[in-house]
């Protein structure tokens, strides 16, 4: 892919993408197999094997996970930042009042699948999203918030098996809007009005800035982390895209993530030639 070669210019020491178009292509570059520090993508990990706990019946998302640590948010509310919850877990608001970041909350989350599954949470999520997805180097070491590292291959088949790992009414409400009309603060891109997120995956809508970009439809989904990766899936445009690297975010990402991703997006948008 041309748009691949705008990678060289990032300030990074090593970089790992795949972009899946609409015909189910995958084009890729650098090393596939690398494993990098995830931070915050392992979000969507996380959130993918709730809502796994969720059809097997051991949790349901109206679930109020403990009445004094959540002031009666749901999994639900806790999995869309929505539970009232400061970023280390404490209680800042009843439920349903703002979008604040919280990592603490699926920490929660995660300790409710451990009792009500009687598993580890790290042995659930294996067993239940990485082992049938063939996600081979995929390992979570750490908080079910940003503990997890993988590889570009690991993504790729994560991005496209969970359409068959979860149920597709499942799918949809994980990536649709929960209490969209909430304004919160974007980690990185300060205050959005609303700051709009699914039952797990943050949501694109109308925010901006943004580290999408222009030509990404409302209905994107994904996560980004702090450790410098990404993943977005665009159901509009029916494309994925997944970057990895080893720089931490910071003001380097700020035009060349939303560059690389319209980049991708017209590319892949052309007509292919005979």
């Amino acid at each position: 892919m041309r748009a691949f070669g705008l990678l060289e210019s990032w300030p990074v020491n090593n970089v790992a993408a795949a972009a899946i178009g609409p015909d189910g292509a995958v084009h890729r570059v650098g090393d596939q197999s690398r494993v990098f520090a995830l931070a915050s993508i392992t979000k969507l990990f996380t959130a993918a094997a709730v809502h796994l706990a969720v059809e097997e019946g051991s949790v349901l998302l109206s679930d109020v996970p403990d009445a004094t640590t959540s002031r009666g948010a749901t999994i639900a509310d806790l999995l869309a930042h929505g539970g009232g919850l400061a970023p280390n877990g404490d209680v800042l608001d009843d439920p349903g009042q703002r979008r604040i970041y919280s990592n603490g909350a699926y920490d929660l989350v995660a300790s409710v699948v451990e009792r009500s599954t009687e598993m580890a949470f790290a042995d659930y999520l294996a067993e239940g999203v990485f082992t049938p997805l063939a996600m081979a180097t995929a390992a979570l070491s750490g908080s079910p918030a940003y503990g997890a590292r993988a590889s570009v291959g690991d993504l790729v088949a994560f991005t496209t098996g969970l359409p068959k790992l979860l149920a597709p009414a499942t799918l949809f409400q994980m990536t649709n809007p929960h209490l969209p009309d909430l304004d919160g603060v974007l980690p990185g891109y300060g205050r959005q009005t609303p700051n709009v997120w699914g039952l797990g995956p943050e949501i694109r809508s109308t925010k901006s800035p943004h580290w999408t970009g222009a030509l990404n439809s409302p209905e994107t989904w994904g996560h980004f982390g702090q450790a410098g990766t990404f993943l977005w899936v665009d159901p509009t445009r029916n494309t994925s895209l997944i970057a990895l690297t080893d720089q931490p975010f910071g003001e380097w990402a700020l035009p060349l993530w939303p560059a690389f991703s319209d980049a991708v997006c017209k590319e892949l948008s052309e007509p292919t030639v005979a």
